[in-house]
């Protein structure tokens, strides 16, 4: 699971289901150890609170076990090929989540490994987040086909992960980018291309957040790009989500935010902690997401 765009509706729709089995059960306090004696192996090169968090207690509730590893931990950190790492680890755990900077390692490593391979986070996408917004969308919503989502900032891996999400699922996206900072062109482009709803790329704010049905924002500044902090705070000045965009969208819209959130720069308080928030709701549902990901992909054993 590297990337949103590698499934087809019948995919997220099969991990959507299952996130809302998965939890019902865990409401209804019902054990549920489908993945008793499977062991996940965890790589972070980046610092994490809910997919950690969310990953590691999930798959202890499904009965397994999940092994946290940083580059430190490793031989990877010390020179050893990624080729060698997947090939010697797919003869010890049932599945790999990796959470790092460079798709390539992830694919790199899926390329060798004969386990399920997770898509934790990289700089280029984070389809684990956006699955768990999707999901968070049809419990308030009750679906997503034909909604109207509104993306308002940096055009980051989140941006990228919710083009990947428009080409192959019936919503209309909305992006808000100042220019010098779109999206990844080459998904862009073929987002553009195979998108049944449409994705239009805007720069200003309220065109974007017109008639949504979600407004969507992340962090104006990501891990590694401190230096960059007063340039971008100047870029992206005008796409605060506020209490003035937010009064563009439909009067039932939902607000979201992936978290971290820094308060006052690409979000207010006001808005964050407002009715109309689900940041905390979409925050949860990492782990029901991520927990059907896991079951859906290592349940049976999948060595090859």
């Amino acid at each position: 699971m590297l990337t949103i765009h590698d499934l087809d509706v019948d995919g997220c729709n099969e991990i959507f289901d299952r996130a809302k089995s998965l939890k019902e059960l865990l409401y209804r306090g019902e054990v549920h150890e489908s993945l008793r004696g499977k062991t996940l192996g965890m790589l972070f090169d980046k610092s994490s609170t809910r997919t950690r968090l969310s990953f590691e207690a999930g798959i202890h509730q499904l009965g397994g076990t999940g092994i946290f590893l940083s580059r430190r931990d490793i031989q990877l950190g010390r020179g050893e090929t990624v080729a060698d790492t997947a090939r010697i680890m797919s003869r010890y755990i049932d599945g790999m989540m990796i959470r790092t900077f460079e798709q390539g390692l992830i694919e790199e490593f899926a390329k060798y490994a004969t386990i399920p391979v997770i898509n934790g986070l990289t700089d280029l996408l984070h389809p684990c987040q956006v699955l768990s917004d999707l999901f968070t969308i049809i419990e308030k919503k009750g679906g997503y086909e034909g909604l109207k989502i509104a993306y308002i900032g940096d055009g980051n891996n989140m941006t990228n992960s919710w083009i990947n999400a428009a080409a192959r699922l019936p919503f209309h996206l909305a992006l808000a980018c100042p220019e010098g900072y779109d999206p990844d062109e080459s998904i862009l482009e073929r987002g553009i291309r195979e998108s049944k709803e449409g994705i239009e790329l805007l720069r200003i704010p309220a065109d974007a957040a017109s008639g949504a049905d979600v407004i969507y924002t992340d962090v104006w500044v990501s891990m590694g790009q401190e230096d960059e902090q007063e340039e971008r705070e100047a870029a992206f000045r005008e796409y605060q989500v506020d209490e003035k965009l937010v009064g563009c969208a439909k009067d039932d819209a939902i607000i979201m935010h992936c978290l971290p959130a820094h308060r006052g720069e690409e979000i207010a308080a006001s808005v964050i902690d407002g009715p109309k928030s689900v940041i905390i709701d979409q925050a949860e549902n990492r782990l029901h997401v991520q927990k059907a990901i896991m079951e859906i992909l290592m349940v049976g054993g999948n060595r090859r």
